[in-house]
């Protein structure tokens, strides 16, 4: 079964980003921000409290420390300072969990951190360390390719189970990695492109690249983004779909 997963909680202070409660009764998982590019103690609080309320499953969404960027741009960091921002941020969102009687299922990068763990094994090693060391039960997200396989393999070395994930609104490159958000054509906005993809995904097993070629793709979970203008009708119309 394909579940829903959205990036969630991402509001700051004063502030606000997306319609998380509004959405949040529609998605499976929630993807919530841990504070190093959005989010903040109050905010995470409310979210891990919101996600509890309509039984949707949490997951940490740890990015570079970049608040002024959103966590969209990468950054030099050591191994060593990867994993322990992972670990950070896993914390920190975990403490919430645990206050409201739930817990971290699994992590997945945002960003920058994300699209750079998928072209660096040594970042996506750091990062699976980082889980591994907290608690083996979490699982990571990361972006379906042509090389699931590989990360498979690489995921067991560390006890690390993986979730495949697919975007519904975004376009892909010919290799299976998204159109860079920099490209005026990244994202998809029209709701019955998103859906007819969608359903191309579940009846056929593949979507189409921005050149049309198919791609194959192995997917546990599709992502849609809450801080669009029509996000809400989007997460409506795909629930409608996958559901």
């Amino acid at each position: 079964m394909i579940r829903l997963n959205c990036d969630m909680g991402e509001s700051f202070g004063i502030w606000k980003m997306g319609e998380d409660e509004k959405i949040m009764p529609y998605i499976s998982l929630a993807n919530l921000a841990c504070g190093f590019h959005a989010s903040d103690a109050v905010t995470m609080n409310r979210s891990v409290e919101l996600a509890k309320k309509y039984n949707v499953t949490i997951g940490a969404h740890p990015s570079y420390l970049d608040l002024i960027g959103f966590g969209r741009r990468s950054m030099t960091c050591s191994l060593e300072e990867i994993k322990s921002i992972i670990l950070y941020q896993i914390g920190a969102l975990n403490s919430f969990c645990k206050a409201h009687g739930t817990n971290v299922s699994y992590v997945k990068p945002h960003g920058a951190l994300y699209n750079d763990m998928m072209r660096d094994e040594n970042i996506f090693k750091a990062i699976l360390n980082a889980i591994a060391s907290f608690d083996k039960n979490i699982k990571l997200m990361i972006l379906s390719g042509p090389k699931n396989e590989a990360y498979i393999y690489t995921a067991k070395l560390y006890g690390v189970d993986l979730i495949f994930e697919v975007f519904a609104d975004r376009h892909y490159n010919d290799d299976g990695t998204l159109v860079s958000r920099m490209q005026p054509n990244a994202i998809i906005t029209d709701e019955l492109e998103v859906m007819q993809r969608i359903k191309s995904l579940q009846d056929n097993g593949y979507i189409q690249s921005i050149n049309t070629q198919r791609l194959y793709l192995k997917v546990d979970t599709v992502c849609v983004h809450s801080d669009g203008d029509s996000a809400l009708a989007l997460v409506k119309a795909l629930q409608k779909v996958i559901y």
